[in-house]
């Protein structure tokens, strides 16, 4: 896994790891050429059945959980693309559907979907709670385990298909890609914490994605930290210069 750094952080970054670190959400918008959306933030090993009804009703979207690329290839995990194109000598429509590519990037980040091996349906609160707290508490225990252990504690606590959606954030992160997977993940190693963060994309009353402003004003009116992908990015170079 990743050797933590010492070198201080721009007091934003630093607030929003603190946050992070606190079990409180951050906002982050990722930038007007890409998805144009700002997603709600929490570190993964503290979730709770609150923070995913925060996420279910004021952020609106997909709740998705980031994992480091690291700790997908010690699991030994796929991307969703690759388990289609496997299945295309079977169902030849799925050649078809994955030819088409994101309008906002080369690629998708989706990874499979998952439930903690102990919840009933794996939809509410609770239960996709206590997923997401699984796979943030096994992020935060990966440098302790061997890939064997790793993958086998994996098998042991979770169930697939499911309702909790990986991510999986790129090899080399702000420098390959700048989604909101990538910016989630250089927060968490920056701030040396589990390298595993649930996202949400905060949706608006128009049909839309929620538009920067309104989601500074949400977060400043809760006190919450809002940063905007270039801080990120430019704070992430700093850092791992």
């Amino acid at each position: 896994m990743p050797v933590a750094k010492l070198a201080s952080l721009v007091p934003p970054v630093q607030a929003a790891v603190d946050a992070l670190a606190r079990g409180e959400p951050v906002l982050i918008f990722d930038a007007v050429d890409r998805e144009r959306e700002t997603d709600l933030v929490f570190l993964s090993s503290m979730a709770t059945p609150e923070l995913v009804r925060l996420a279910r009703q004021d952020a609106g979207g997909l709740i998705c959980t980031a994992i480091s690329n690291e700790l997908r290839t010690r699991i030994g995990l796929p991307y969703f693309a690759e388990l289609l194109e496997l299945g295309e000598a079977r169902f030849r429509v799925l050649a078809t559907v994955r030819a088409h590519r994101p309008r906002y990037d080369r690629r998708s980040s989706f990874g499979i979907t998952l439930n903690h091996v102990s919840t009933y349906t794996g939809v509410p609160d609770n239960d996709r709670a206590r997923t997401i707290r699984a796979i943030g508490e096994l992020a935060r225990d990966a440098a302790s385990l061997t890939d064997a252990e790793l993958a086998e504690r994996f098998a042991r606590e979770f169930s697939s298909p499911g309702h909790v959606p990986l991510l999986y954030a790129a090899p080399s992160l702000l420098r390959e890609r700048k989604g909101h997977t990538e910016l989630a993940i250089s927060l968490a190693r920056m701030g040396s914490l589990a390298e595993s963060v649930t996202v949400c994309e905060m949706l608006g009353d128009s049909g839309g994605a929620r538009g920067p402003e309104a989601a500074r004003h949400f977060a400043a009116e809760r006190g919450w930290s809002f940063l905007e992908g270039r801080t990120i990015a430019e704070e992430f170079d700093r850092w791992s210069a």
